[in-house]
């Protein structure tokens, strides 16, 4: 294990103990919430570290199963919470936000960064543009809820059994995905080798991943449970809360990594890494959140979404497109996508 890596895992074992007192002493909302979401982003990089090092043994196709299996862990209790708190919003949002997060600013940054560094990057663009065209069949899927309800059309009695349509289908190009990266198609398979830490043991890092996870189980359900008096003290939206704030704690973090391969000039990894993590939320934990909400009691999670979500994760996905089209990028399109990521924020900001 490396010596960073044994960093974090000691500053989040700090932070959950921190986080836990501070939970079942009832102390000050704030300073609460800001403890406890650190100790999530922590949580979710530690999750990240000890997937990779068991996919690693496995190849990169199980890597990438490992991934989309494991890899949104923390996040996927939070929701859980949220969900059985009755905030439907705030995970819609979180949801959403989790993908423009990572699509617009960890890739922003991540653009910007190498390029300020390297000038124009190169990268091959076959795996990205595979990665995009799943994604806009992803919004698509999410999509048509909305314009059932919205057009008023004889499907918006039925949207509950619409929303479980569109979850399957989603799963089965999850699955289908997961078949084409084991299968290791040349094509469309990054390589990994410049990207691998050194090895833990199996016995490590099955324990970190187990441990990581239950510490996920508890800080997510107090990281729900002081949400509530954080937006009242601030005035702040449910919206705009899961769009940046609980994103930005369950997911992006983790994806700093993704910065730190672009800031190396290994654009192609950094891509992967940080593209991929948009489309395992989309294909993944959003259609196996609405499908659990139907059994785990509290509020059922649809795919009915505001509008204006819609049409954030659809510009979203086509300036990807275009970004990633040409297999290169320079430095003023890292700015542009974050500049998107905030005006986008900021129509949020009042709900």
């Amino acid at each position: 294990m490396e010596r960073k890596e044994k960093i974090v895992i000691g500053l989040c074992f700090i932070a959950t103990l921190t986080a836990g007192v501070l939970h079942y002493a009832h102390a000050n909302a704030v300073l609460a919430f800001v403890v406890t979401a650190v100790a999530l982003g922590l949580l979710a990089m530690i999750v990240g570290d000890a997937t990779e090092q068991l996919g690693s043994r496995l190849g990169p196709g199980a890597t990438g199963l490992l991934q989309s299996g494991l890899g949104n862990l923390p996040e996927l209790f939070v929701c859980i919470f949220a969900l059985r708190a009755g905030l439907v919003e705030l995970v819609q949002a979180a949801l959403i936000g989790s993908i423009l997060g990572n699509a617009l600013l960890v890739f922003g940054v991540a653009i910007l960064l190498g390029g300020l560094r390297h000038g124009t990057q190169t990268f091959r663009s076959t795996p990205p543009k595979m990665i995009a065209t799943l994604m806009i069949l992803a919004v698509a899927a999410l999509m048509m809820p909305t314009l059932a309800k919205e057009l008023h059309t004889p499907a918006e009695a039925h949207v509950n059994s619409l929303d479980v349509v569109c979850a399957v289908v989603l799963l089965v190009l999850l699955a289908a995905n997961i078949y084409f990266s084991v299968k290791g198609d040349p094509a469309i398979t990054t390589s990994t080798d410049e990207s691998r830490h050194a090895e833990w043991p199996m016995g490590l890092a099955i324990g970190v991943l187990a441990f990581a996870g239950l510490g996920a189980a508890f800080v997510s359900d107090w990281f729900v449970a002081v949400l509530e008096p954080v937006m009242k003290t601030f005035g702040l939206s449910e919206a705009f809360t899961g769009l940046v704030i609980v994103a930005i704690a369950g997911n992006s973090i983790e994806n700093v990594v993704g910065i730190q391969f672009a800031w190396r000039n290994q654009a192609d990894y950094a891509l992967s890494i940080i593209l991929n993590s948009s489309l395992q939320i989309a294909l993944g934990l959003i259609p196996i959140l609405v499908l659990l909400s139907f059994v785990l009691g509290g509020a059922i999670l649809t795919l009915t979404l505001p509008p204006l979500l819609i049409a954030a994760l659809a510009v979203t996905v086509v300036v990807n497109m275009f970004i990633v089209y040409d297999g290169e990028s320079i430095w003023l399109e890292g700015l542009a996508l974050i500049g998107l990521y905030c005006i986008i924020a900021a129509a949020f900001w009042w709900g």
